[in-house]
């Protein structure tokens, strides 16, 4: 196994032989203003992601990670720079695109189901014809028989398996996640961490997913993308190269302990954890 350097345009092997990327980043600046100063959050990030590829972001706090995703998503604007989505540029919320935050965002007054369907409300689709889709998406995360309860009444884990139905009712081609289980315990996470590697098997969305923790970065990525702080920048690209489908007990063998080390020894180099 080569663990390694990639030059910032380079595809996996398994989207190697297509020429069009499903979402273009390139040059990207983002700076804000703070106390009339200016604060560069992103410099000079240059990423392709391939149509159906699973792309984690991995940095420490206040590298710009979650900036990225929310550009990408059409969600505060760039400085300087180029993001399109099927080759176009990226000046609103994209239509084929959903976003899970940390934050499950649930309106405790609705029902679970309300809560699910709120999506085809915004969107001016006809509730009825989503409904069974709901129900399905609702068993299949572990929620059958929650669907007329209220989000007070579940845990944190169920709660944001809610906010993945809700992602997904409308089927989108693009799914955005921004830490959605940096919140939950450990043993929730690992369950969550299952089915969404399930799911992107089953459907092979284009997902870009945002972590503090390289363990979860890798056992879900095609590529981890990694980034270092002050300003925000890809420091390396990792391929990932661990068959699918990756049940947990992966995170126990020799290849993958090697890219979890491969990662933080990058981290330490950058003073960010200890070395080991």
């Amino acid at each position: 196994m080569t663990v390694g350097l990639v030059p910032k345009h380079s595809a996996p092997a398994a989207h190697a032989g297509r020429s069009l990327p499903y979402i273009s980043i390139a040059n990207v600046d983002k700076v804000y203003a703070v106390d009339g100063n200016p604060i560069t959050a992103l410099r000079d990030v240059n990423l392709d992601i391939a149509a159906g590829e699973f792309i984690s972001v991995v940095g420490p706090s206040g590298c710009g990670k979650s900036t990225l995703l929310k550009c990408v998503a059409g969600l505060q604007p760039i400085s300087s720079g180029n993001i399109e989505v099927q080759q176009q540029p990226v000046v609103a919320p994209p239509d084929n695109m959903a976003v899970v935050f940390q934050r499950d965002v649930l309106l405790d007054w609705r029902t679970i189901l309300d809560n699910v369907l709120i999506v085809v409300e915004f969107r001016g689709l006809r509730r009825r014809d989503y409904e069974e889709r709901a129900l399905q998406l609702l068993k299949n995360y572990g929620l059958d028989g929650y669907a007329n309860r209220y989000p007070w009444e579940l845990s944190g884990g169920m709660r944001q398996r809610v906010a993945i139905c809700r992602a997904l009712i409308v089927d989108p081609e693009l799914l955005l996640m921004d830490e959605p289980f940096g919140a939950l315990d450990a043993m929730t996470r690992d369950d969550l961490n299952a089915e969404l590697e399930r799911l992107w098997y089953q459907t092979r969305k284009t997902v870009m997913f945002i972590t503090h923790g390289i363990d979860e970065a890798v056992y879900l990525a095609d590529r981890v993308v990694v980034m270092a702080r002050n300003p925000g920048r890809i420091a390396e690209i990792v391929p990932i190269d661990i068959p699918r489908p990756r049940p947990l007990s992966i995170r126990q063998t020799e290849d993958f302990g090697k890219y979890v080390h491969h990662i933080r020894h990058l981290f330490a180099s950058m003073g960010l954890v200890k070395a080991e």
